[in-house]
């Protein structure tokens, strides 16, 4: 009775349109006032614990931020123009420019809709001016975008370590070959299309230029390294490292690069000037940029809208987390981990069952509440079947990145209608041909788990684990 108040409850209100947070909240309170000795005053301090006892969720609000300030200080064109100059030069090139950019972008981001916003914005109507189908370049872009939550640092696999209780430094490695196996897949299914259709290749600028637009991207590129650098040597853990990211994405915003703030279009040496005079220059232009970025207004856009985003995600989780809560109290998931045992299904059996319905719910929910709704009723069974929860979570991570293009919820669909103009259905049948890769893609990294496990272990053997 328990159960089917709940989940009947929940799904009432998502049919009625009711936002998601709003639908879980609302459920677990009703379960439990129904069927539990809880008071209002414990459900208060429920929601209060799931936020402030999980110290991995904090590092969220810091990578919204960082990739705030990376979105909006086009450090998305230079990714472009590196990547274009490495592989622009190959028949398709411009194509696989764009999901290198995505690959790049999606590890300073850690967003898949922010990826395709910014990726997207940019190389779409390039590639049409270029002479490819404007629903090829459409379906290339919503997809390579998904990786955003694949590549670390990913928020969507936060969420899973603080739902499971998991490693959220071995999540990320876990996640660091299979997203460059996804990206790589793509690439080579973009170049065998390019050779069948003709399509056109760049010529290629020389290694100067190479050169060149690498150093002018290492600004962001160097994000990759910071973080990552410092979570797998064991410098700094997820949080810190996200903590780092945001204080270095607003440096490279405001400082570096000057495209927003109180320097924006300053440049560091003048045409007439030497080195010393832009030295000085500079010196005295940095220092007074701190103070006067505080009351920039672009600067303090940046901040408001990485604050509301990082509320409504905190907010989706804060509630999902209460779900979780009732499922586990009223030991939901041990009775459906032992009915399964006892059904004598095997774990790969299992983990078909995990795509389905992973793969449905992604139709219809935000991935961040999928997980903290799925996970806690999934993670036993998967323990009790001997499955690794590391290889869990990236299966789980690769089915949300299938649900940012399955309507009526995908979010890259939506994106990537707002981007080209056009409307939702043409978006998913450009998307169609494309996701047809990834869900191969789900079944090679459900059943073969040396790929997300490989990195992960043998880290772990060099530190002598």
């Amino acid at each position: 009775m328990t159960i089917a108040i709940l989940f009947i409850t929940l799904f009432a209100c998502m049919f009625m349109g009711m936002p998601i947070a709003i639908a879980l909240g609302l459920s677990s309170i009703t379960t439990i006032l129904m069927f539990s000795n809880d008071s209002l005053a414990s459900i208060a301090l429920k929601l209060f614990e799931a936020t402030s006892e999980h110290y991995t969720l904090l590092a969220i609000p810091f990578f919204i931020l960082s990739s705030s300030f990376l979105s909006t200080g086009g450090v998305a064109r230079r990714l472009i123009n590196f990547a274009v100059d490495t592989v622009g030069h190959i028949r398709g090139g411009l194509a696989m420019a764009s999901v290198m950019a995505c690959m790049l972008f999606a590890a300073v981001s850690g967003s898949s809709p922010a990826t395709v916003a910014a990726i997207g914005t940019i190389v779409i109507a390039g590639m049409v001016r270029s002479g490819y189908p404007k629903a090829f370049a459409a379906g290339v872009i919503a997809n390579a975008g998904t990786l955003g939550i694949l590549i670390p640092p990913s928020i969507v696999m936060l969420v899973y370590a603080a739902a499971t209780e998991v490693s959220a430094s071995r999540m990320f490695m876990a996640g660091f070959i299979p997203g460059i196996m996804m990206g790589l897949i793509l690439m080579i299914a973009i170049y065998i299309v390019a050779r069948i259709k003709g399509l056109p290749s760049q010529p290629f600028p020389g290694f100067g230029k190479l050169l060149r637009s690498g150093l002018v991207a290492l600004g962001g590129l160097m994000l990759i390294i910071i973080v990552l650098g410092s979570i797998y040597g064991g410098i700094a853990s997820p949080t810190e490292a996200a903590a780092v990211a945001a204080v270095y994405g607003f440096l490279i915003a405001v400082i570096g690069y000057r495209d927003i703030g109180p320097l924006k279009n300053s440049p560091w040496i003048k045409a007439d000037e030497g080195v010393s005079a832009a030295v000085v220059r500079n010196s005295w232009q940095i220092a007074l940029a701190f103070p006067r970025s505080i009351f920039d207004k672009e600067v303090r856009k940046v901040v408001l809208d990485a604050s509301k985003v990082s509320m409504m995600l905190l907010f989706i989780i804060a509630n999902a987390m209460l779900f979780a809560h009732v499922l586990t109290t009223e030991r939901i998931p041990h009775n459906i981990a032992e009915a399964i045992i006892e059904w004598g299904l095997p774990a790969w059996g299992f983990l078909i069952v995990v795509n389905i319905l992973l793969l449905i719910a992604g139709n219809f929910m935000e991935p961040s509440a999928i997980l903290l709704i799925m996970a806690p009723i999934l993670f036993p069974i998967a323990m009790k079947l001997g499955i690794d929860p590391i290889h869990l979570g990236i299966i789980m991570v690769v089915n949300m990145e299938i649900g940012m293009l399955t309507p009526p919820v995908g979010l890259n669909l939506f994106v990537t209608a707002g981007i080209t103009g056009e409307n939702m259905l043409w978006v998913i049948k450009a998307c169609l041909p494309w996701l047809g890769l990834l869900l191969g893609f789900l079944m090679l990294i459900t059943y073969v788990p040396e790929i997300s496990l490989f990195l992960p272990e043998y880290i772990d053997k060099l530190k002598g684990y």
